[in-house]
């Protein structure tokens, strides 16, 4: 996600947001950036109108969760905890990325 946030915080400073500048984001905040995920990133951004897509995202509806017993919320947050515990590929976060900006 840090490689994303350096993305937009380039187009919020209304900064170009370049490979340098991504990885020049990252080191100021003490990431070592890895040049294959900026360059993806990079890619993924290709002809993305960022402004459109933080717009969509933001007004996009989210649908309420019904409210549960006490019971369930212990077992939710058990299987939350478990899926926090496991990493994400480098391809999941790929695609993440491209449905998140178009």
């Amino acid at each position: 996600m840090e490689y994303v946030y350096s993305a937009m915080v380039l187009h919020a400073a209304k900064q170009p947001v370049t490979e340098d500048g991504i990885a020049n984001v990252l080191k100021a905040a003490g990431v070592k950036p890895d040049a294959a995920r900026v360059k993806a990133l990079i890619a993924a951004l290709e002809g993305v109108n960022i402004d459109e897509a933080i717009a969509t995202a933001v007004a996009a509806p989210v649908a309420a969760a019904p409210a549960a017993g006490p019971a369930e919320k212990k077992e939710e947050k058990k299987e939350e905890k478990k899926k926090e515990e496991k990493g994400v590929s480098e391809e999941e976060a790929a695609a993440g990325l491209s449905a998140l900006f178009g």
